[in-house]
């Protein structure tokens, strides 16, 4: 598996006055994205913080919005792992409308790896084993 999909239904509270996806909801998306990625692998974010002791924090993110995402569509969201550094992970992200198939954002991620003490460390070799295999050649 190179990405990760999971479907959404727009609510009427992640809209703006427009009536289109509030614009930061993209970075939600794409949390969650992340989120189940992992879980998907077997591997929740939770257990990373608790017992591995290490957290991923957004140190860059990106947004292009490409077509209005509108209250009550269904979306995709599909997460990519693009890059696994030595001490970051790099995610990238694809939405689209699922009853149209059109692509309405792209958008990116990269999250380096710290310990409790917000330090820098290496990704873990547990970690990078199970990833690797899972990341975009």
């Amino acid at each position: 598996m190179t990405y990760y999909d999971f479907d959404v239904r727009i609510s009427y509270s992640e809209t703006d006055r427009m009536g289109v996806i509030y614009y930061a909801n993209y970075l939600v998306f794409f949390e969650r994205g992340r989120t189940e990625f992992l879980r998907s692998l077997g591997k929740r974010y939770r257990d990373l913080e608790e017992h591995d002791g290490i957290f991923l924090p957004a140190a860059d993110a990106h947004v292009r919005y490409l077509h209005p995402g509108r209250y009550d569509d269904l979306i995709k969201v599909r997460t990519f792992i693009s890059e696994l550094g030595g001490a970051h992970i790099t995610f990238r992200y694809e939405i689209t409308n699922v009853e149209t198939g059109q692509l309405i954002a792209t958008g990116s991620s990269k999250h380096p790896v710290v310990n409790r003490a917000w330090k820098p460390v290496r990704i873990p070799d547990t970690l990078r084993n199970l990833l690797s295999p899972h990341t975009e050649k």
